[in-house]
């Protein structure tokens, strides 16, 4: 069985459009976009702001997760960062993790076929 794997993509608001653009013509057959709330190291500090927040402050955040055959992984991640890079706080994070399996309810079919 070829393998799967998961990216997993947490990133701001203003890159989706164009992100999932790009992921299309990739070849990237779907996507699981999800909002969410979370900081990183920077605890939510904004880029103009002069301290470090000493406690963490959430920001509106994405978490797209894509789920592809693992030879297409290292094609996807250079379309992501292109995509995703200002050099700024926020750009995001990559996540990629091995799938040992996937299901399509509808038709019973696994793996590969499942995608």
């Amino acid at each position: 069985m070829n393998k799967i794997s998961k990216i997993e993509v947490i990133t701001g608001l203003s890159k989706l459009t164009n992100l999932i653009s790009e992921l299309s013509k990739a070849g990237v057959g779907g996507v699981t976009v999800i909002q969410a709330l979370g900081c990183g190291i920077e605890k939510g500090t904004l880029e103009y702001e002069i301290e470090t927040k000493e406690v963490m402050e959430l920001r509106p955040k994405q978490q797209i997760n894509i789920v592809v055959e693992s030879s297409q992984v290292d094609k996807i991640l250079d379309v992501i960062k292109k995509e995703l890079y200002t050099g700024h706080i926020g750009d995001g994070k990559i996540f990629v993790y091995d799938i040992s399996n996937v299901v399509r309810v509808r038709t019973g079919d696994e793996g590969i076929d499942a995608l």
